[in-house]
């Protein structure tokens, strides 16, 4: 592949415009070969995020404001449930290794992240299953979270698995029951309970406040 092929290529990875898994699998670096933690970590000298699932790598795209103040705003209000208590609650980039006990080639960079044992924390982020994982759609990763990573993280044994739709204004929450994922839909004005943090209920009006 020519220099100027892949530029174009890890350009349309960063781009919002892309909007098939297909085209997110176009932003392969090396389309010949796959990946791994220790190769992953040969790239922290630049601003690129990136992500690995079993070894294959995946450019990130730049959230837009929309996606960075749900972010935000879901955030808060579980930081500020989690006060005095032994979980935490992270946002990129904060590193999720999920093969390790396999071979060491997946990791991920979660829009939200909560983790209850300590035992997982790492300098660098979380070895092992987060208890709670929220991924927020863009066009350029629709695809792949709603996929790709909803595959990953129930192998992995995530307890739950939100999706949030910026565009909709809606949720999926999908809670993990006897190896599958039991999914719930929700709306803009409901109240959502955590299941993994007993007593804490989000409100979706204010997550989606602009």
């Amino acid at each position: 592949m020519e220099k100027d092929e892949k530029d174009w290529i890890a350009s349309c990875a960063r781009n919002d415009d892309v909007t098939t898994d297909s085209e997110v699998h176009d932003a392969l670096v090396d389309y010949n070969r796959l990946y791994t933690y220790s190769d992953y970590m040969k790239w922290d000298d630049d601003d690129k995020w990136r992500e690995l699932i079993d070894g294959v790598l995946y450019l990130m795209a730049t959230p837009t404001n929309i996606h960075q103040n749900i972010s935000v705003n879901l955030l808060t209000q579980i930081a500020n449930f989690l006060k005095g208590k032994s979980c935490k609650v992270y946002h990129p980039p904060f590193e999720v290794r999920l093969n390790t006990k396999v071979t060491d080639n997946t990791v991920v960079l979660p829009d939200l992240v909560v983790i209850c044992d300590e035992s997982k924390f790492s300098n660098r982020g979380c070895t092992g299953a987060p208890d709670m994982v929220v991924e927020i759609l863009s066009p350029s990763t629709a695809r792949y979270d709603k996929i790709t990573k909803f595959n990953k993280y129930l192998e992995s044994g995530v307890r739950e698995y939100w999706i949030v739709d910026s565009e909709n204004k809606s949720l999926a929450v999908n809670i993990l029951d006897d190896g599958k994922y039991i999914t719930h839909a929700y709306t803009e004005n409901d109240m959502v309970k955590v299941h993994v943090l007993e007593g804490c209920t989000i409100d979706l009006a204010e997550v989606f406040e602009e």
